[in-house]
């Protein structure tokens, strides 16, 4: 594959059209949905003939502007994986923390 190619395709892929959904309208309510888009690439060669490239993009919902009466707010999306993981994550830090603190505290006692 040509790496023009391949930055051409990763050009097209990386617009804002990845970003922003087309305007949803019901009735006087419209709803811009918006995503978080990220992409890299990268490629090598090896001697005159030994090439290859590549291109990788992710996207996750981020949240929605809604325009309703001419006001604009921002609704955003929530990930329930994330916050999952940071309660996980601030249990397992609670008990490595606490867990010498009050062993300390029973033996003194």
């Amino acid at each position: 594959m040509d790496v023009q190619q391949v930055l051409t395709g990763a050009q097209d892929a990386m617009t804002v059209r990845r970003v922003f959904g087309d305007p949803i309208t019901v009735g006087n309510t419209t709803i811009v949905p918006m995503a978080v888009v990220g992409g890299g690439g990268g490629g090598g060669a090896k001697g005159d003939r030994d090439r290859g490239v590549g291109f990788g993009i992710s996207a996750r919902p981020a949240g929605a502007f809604v325009i309703k009466n001419g006001e604009v707010t921002w609704r955003p999306a929530i990930d329930i994986n994330r916050v999952i993981l940071g309660g996980q994550i601030v249990a397992v830090t609670a008990l490595l923390v606490l867990g010498p603190i009050v062993r300390g505290w029973l033996r003194r006692r």
